[in-house]
Order: structure tokens, then C-alpha cells, then sequence
């Protein structure tokens, strides 16, 4: 049963195009999916994602770097297609020689694609609908992620069921298709691995493992959450666009109804465009994110978790926490076959 070779055989696509034993990427959560946690994962069979987030270009330099140090195996950088610095931390990967960049928050602007393209990495991309699935595939994306909106963190309007049911029998028989969002345990895994899924993504179970830098307090939180505490972002002013966030409800919460409020009347006196807008709304959250994982203020910072927090209960090691899911995919594919 060590092997899993039900589940290995099902990831098999997933596994090639990654380079890593198992299909499981590490979702990018900004100031979690630092080199530590990165390269545990990877180190451990899965696939690890450094959160560029709001990184300078210097910065993520120093992560890649300080990342390679500690894995010799494969991982890939997530950047926000609005980072006003897009093409340059593009640069920054291609020199490290970064094997994949996810792109994610948006439509990739024009000629990201084929930058990355052109350093000779593979691109992964978000697709909440398949028209824009169909769409990115021939712009050039090597694979998709399909998250939905059970996920922590940014996230789109449709749950993962119906994304993947809408998907996965449009798309994945050609393509490379992962699921993400509300994975907590194995079983789930497997029921999207057979509905054709060449792998899948989790963030929330990754966030407090023991190689996880967040803050105690923060973890704290975690163990003590359940999956309807993790609640959507309101958005206040429809004329400002603004991605919601599933984070544990807290201060910070109502906070950043307040910050809209500031930033929709700054829009509508003229004093700042709608680019410089929502980018005061994307360095909002990376502050409170900040406040929460590093500084350990769960109050009043932004507790991002998806809704299978309330399956997250105790500190583990990631490779404990690999391996069991591994064990739960392959309980219940056997149990399926065997019936």
C-alpha cells in the first residue's frame, strides 16, 4: 500500500509535467509559502509554490535563491498578474531557471505568457469558466488550476463541485487540468483524480504544518476554526472591482470594508485611477496577511483560509501530512474498484 499505485497511476500526467513524485501542488499563500514550507514540500513528493505576492523583484531574487538551497527538486513561483513589476520578476525566475510560474489574480496581460514561455518554463493558469479555460490553453497556458470558491484567499463565485463538473469532462482529457479548493483529506482527492483531474492543489491543510513559519497564534486559529467561520469579503462599492477573500471572520474583517469605502471615495473624488485603486486593495491585504502569519496578530490582521479549515486540527510535518493523503486516495479508489 506504501507505493499507492492507484493514485500514482491517476496523477501520472499530473506527476510528469511537474517533475514531482505526487500531482499535489502547495497553493501560494503570501508570507506561508516561503522557502521553508516550500521546499518541505517538495522534498516531500509534492509539488512546492513560492506566493511572489507583493515582492520586488530583489526579493524574490533572494527567495528562489534561498529555496534552490534547500531543494534539489522541482517547485514553481506564483506572481499576481497585476504586480505593476510582472516582466520583471518574470526575469528573475528565468534566471533562477524556474521550471513553472503560475499565474494568478486575472487575465494574464498581454505578452506574460510568451515571456515566461520564452525562459522555458511552463505556464499554469486559474480558470473560472471554460470559455476562459478554452481560451487560456490557446494563449499558450500549459495547465490549468480550477479553484473554487471553497478556497482561501482570493477566490471566484462558483464551488469546486460544480467547477469541476463543468470542466474537468470539457478539458481534462486533452489537458492538464488541477483542481483546488475545500480539499481537506483523500478521499476527496481520489473522487476528483477519476472524474479526470491530473492533480490537485491544497493551501488551507499546508498553512499550519510544522515547517509552516505562521505565527502560534495564528495556527491557534486554525485549530480552533470551523469551515463556516471562514467567511467572503463583502464587496462595498460595485464600481470597485475587488476579488473577494475567504478568510476566519475577525476584526480585520470589517476592517477592509472600511479600506474600500476609503479607497471608493479617493476613485470617485479623481484623485487616484482604478489601476492605482485596486492595488491600495491588493497591499491592504498583504499587510494584514503580514500582521496575521508573521506577527501573530489574529485580531485585527487577515486570516486567510479556505473552508476545510474545520478539518485542520493539530501541527504535523508536511511529510506526514503527504502521506496521508496519500493513504486516504488510495483507501478509497480501492475501495471503490473493489465493489
Amino acid at each position: 500500500m506504501s507505493d499507492y499505485p492507484k493514485t500514482r497511476a491517476l496523477m501520472a500526467r499530473g506527476s510528469e509535467f511537474l517533475g514531482s513524485e505526487w500531482a499535489i501542488l502547495c497553493g501560494a499563500m503570501s508570507w506561508v509559502s516561503e522557502r521553508g514550507l516550500v521546499s518541505a514540500i517538495s522534498n516531500a513528493g509534492g509539488f512546492g509554490v513560492i506566493a511572489c505576492g507583493a515582492m520586488t523583484p530583489e526579493l524574490l531574487d533572494a527567495e528562489i535563491a534561498g529555496t534552490t538551497a534547500l531543494t534539489q527538486r522541482p517547485f514553481g513561483v506564483n506572481l499576481i498578474t497585476m504586480h505593476p513589476a510582472l516582466f520583471d520578476l518574470i526575469e528573475v525566475c528565468g534566471r533562477h531557471r524556474v521550471g513553472h510560474v503560475v499565474l494568478a489574480g486575472g487575465i494574464p496581460p498581454k505578452g506574460s505568457v510568451e515571456a515566461i514561455k520564452a525562459t522555458g518554463a511552463k505556464v499554469i493558469c486559474f480558470a473560472p469558466t471554460v470559455a476562459l479555460g478554452k481560451k487560456l490553453l490557446r494563449s499558450g497556458a500549459d495547465a490549468l488550476v480550477i479553484e473554487g470558491s471553497e478556497a482561501g484567499g482570493h477566490i471566484g463565485p462558483v464551488s469546486t463541485s460544480v467547477l469541476a463538473q463543468e470542466i474537468l469532462p470539457e478539458l481534462a482529457a486533452e489537458n492538464l487540468v488541477f483542481v483546488a479548493g475545500g480539499i481537506g483529506n483523500g478521499a476527496m482527492i481520489s473522487a476528483y483524480l477519476e472524474m479526470g483531474a491530473c492533480g490537485v492543489q491544497l493551501g488551507t491543510r499546508f498553512a499550519c504544518a510544522s515547517e509552516s513559519i505562521a505565527h502560534p497564534q495564528f495556527k491557534k486559529a486554525f485549530f480552533r476554526a470551523s469551515a463556516r467561520d471562514a467567511v467572503t469579503s463583502v464587496q462595498v462599492d460595485p464600481r470597485l472591482p475587488v476579488i473577494p477573500v475567504r478568510a476566519l471572520k475577525n476584526k480585520g474583517t470589517d476592517e477592509f470594508t472600511a479600506k474600500q469605502i476609503e479607497v471608493a471615495r479617493l476613485l470617485d473624488s479623481g484623485a487616484i485611477e482604478m489601476g492605482e485603486a485596486q492595488l491600495q486593495i491588493e497591499h491592504f491585504w498583504a499587510g494584514a496577511l503580514r500582521r496575521a502569519v508573521i506577527d501573530g496578530d489574529v485580531e485585527n490582521g487577515s486570516l486567510m483560509a479556505g473552508q476545510s479549515v474545520g478539518m485542520v486540527s493539530a501541527e504535523e510535518p508536511v511529510a506526514e501530512i503527504i502521506a496521508a493523503l496519500l493513504g486516504e486516495c488510495e483507501a478509497a479508489l480501492s475501495q471503490r474498484r473493489a465493489a
